[in-house]
């Protein structure tokens, strides 16, 4: 009966997706929604966007673990990106009325940095996506009680989403988000309360998870704690910055209030909202000690699911399970939609610059059925790895490439090509260095990354302004004499 419900529920996204996807007139519309949605449409997408697989499933694992201190990535770093980027980035990018963030490099830096940049992009979705794509394949393996594989059940995710986002790009994403978000919130909140009553009321949740540390947020002070603290915290607060679907948000708004406010009042409802599930896990260890620890051995990822499943009556299943799937739908059908304009406008464009808009809009719906495909093999291929772990990796790409060129760009006067150039390759180079070699386990490699991308930025920029001062200093010298 409630795989019954989930198949319904699914098919109506689906509808409504469809039935939004007749705003789809040309590309502009499938990418960026027309510039036509208002402040609390842009709140809602950007917060169900954010409200993925890792905050139903990874956060509260990761919790439950090691405290708050643990989670300083996702939601705290993740939340003050979309809080930074309402505050420092998008009333200029939204000025500039660009279709893609990669567009931004092109503008700024040149056709190289963009198609680096773009590729930077789309690797980090990966990750990310498959993260969602894992958790939909565990959701039907679980109401399924082991009948669907938890492969099969990533497929029947997928096509799920695809359905709309294939016709109606970001209108549906928009639309089906906005709902989403409703359900999301409410039945998580109902469940919340639910299982403080059952857990004795919410006081005694909060003095069990008191007693047991889990409130502590900062770390030992120690060198080696204290910066890797540092490095999670920095990798979705800064990594996060300069990816498509944060820009497609911007860019979708319908005026330069809604484009700044909307993340800011975005991030603030996630990083509140994100303390419900693990307000959840907490519970779950009051109201089934032993199983939970159980779990939490063999797959923390499952406390929650099982805490509804075995312990709480029908209805409260339908609810959470709606919520579920509604954070891993908005969060998939984002993260399809942003890499797969971010090649077409970008990459292939190059290629076939004499397009028409019907051409563009085609590519487009070609490239996110491809990107789907490799997304779903990819998932498939790393079953076993935690989505907290997929989600934040996938941060560092963009972080140590990409962030340093789009902050410098956009407030440093002085920054070229060549300093764009140099932050991305001693960026990638250093992280990649530390991460393959024994140097990562002392220095986090992405903050040695990232510290890197600012050397060759500044560097690489100011060199050669010095060198040809120096030359026409020398030569000014050389006609005195």
């Amino acid at each position: 009966m409630l795989l019954t419900l989930v198949i319904v529920y699914l098919l109506i996204t689906i509808a409504i997706g469809l039935v939004a996807a007749r705003r789809v007139k040309n590309a502009a519309d499938f990418a960026i929604a027309g510039r036509h949605l208002p402040l609390y449409m842009i709140i809602t997408t950007t917060f169900a966007t954010w409200f993925g697989s890792e905050t139903v499933l990874g956060i509260p694992a990761k919790f439950i673990e090691g405290g708050l201190g643990s989670v300083v990535e996702d939601p705290f770093g993740a939340g003050f990106c979309l809080i930074l980027v309402g505050l420092f980035f998008a009333a200029k990018l939204y000025r500039m009325t660009l279709l893609t963030i990669s567009d931004y490099y092109r503008e700024r830096y040149g056709r190289l940095v963009e198609i680096v940049c773009s590729l930077i992009i789309m690797l980090s979705y990966l990750g990310w996506v498959s993260a969602q794509v894992t958790a939909l394949g565990l959701v039907f393996n679980l109401l399924s009680g082991g009948a669907i594989s938890i492969p099969v059940g990533m497929t029947i995710g997928v096509v799920s989403i695809l359905a709309y986002t294939l016709f109606g790009g970001m209108w549906s994403v928009a639309v089906t988000d906005f709902i989403q978000m409703i359900i999301l919130v409410v039945g998580l909140a109902i469940i919340a309360v639910f299982a403080g009553n059952m857990a004795g009321g919410a006081d005694k949740v909060i003095e069990f998870a008191s007693n047991r540390e889990l409130f502590r947020f900062l770390p030992e002070p120690k060198f080696h704690d204290v910066v890797f603290f540092i490095a999670a915290g920095l990798t979705m607060m800064f990594g996060s910055i300069p990816q498509q679907d944060v820009f497609q948000r911007v860019m979708s708004a319908n005026s330069i209030q809604a484009a700044t406010r909307g993340p800011v009042i975005g991030g603030i409802c996630y990083i509140l909202f994100a303390f419900v599930p693990m307000f959840l896990v907490a519970s779950a260890l009051i109201i089934m000690p032993g199983e939970t620890a159980t779990l939490l051995k063999e797959d923390p990822q499952k406390v929650l699911p099982t805490l509804v499943m075995a312990k709480m009556p029908f209805i409260m299943q339908v609810l959470f399970f709606g919520a579920l799937l509604s954070a891993l739908k908005s969060t998939a059908s984002a993260t399809l939609l942003a890499p797969s304009v971010t090649f077409t406008e970008n990459i292939w464009r190059q290629f076939r610059p004499t397009m028409t808009d019907k051409e563009h809009l085609r590519t487009m719906r070609i490239t996110t059925l491809v990107f789907s495909g490799c997304v779903l093999a990819y998932a498939i291929r790393m079953q076993g790895t935690s989505i907290y772990e997929l989600v934040s990796g996938a941060y560092q790409v963009p972080l140590v490439g990409a962030f340093v060129p789009l902050v410098a760009g956009l407030y440093w006067k002085r920054a070229t090509t060549q300093g764009a150039v140099f932050a991305i390759v001693l960026g990638l180079g250093t992280w990649l260095l530390l991460l393959n070699t024994s140097w990562g386990e002392v220095f986090p490699a992405q903050l040695a990354g990232l510290l890197a991308a600012v050397v060759g930025m500044v560097a690489g920029s100011l060199l050669p302004q010095m060198l040809r001062n120096s030359h026409a200093g020398h030569h000014r010298m050389v006609g005195v004499e």
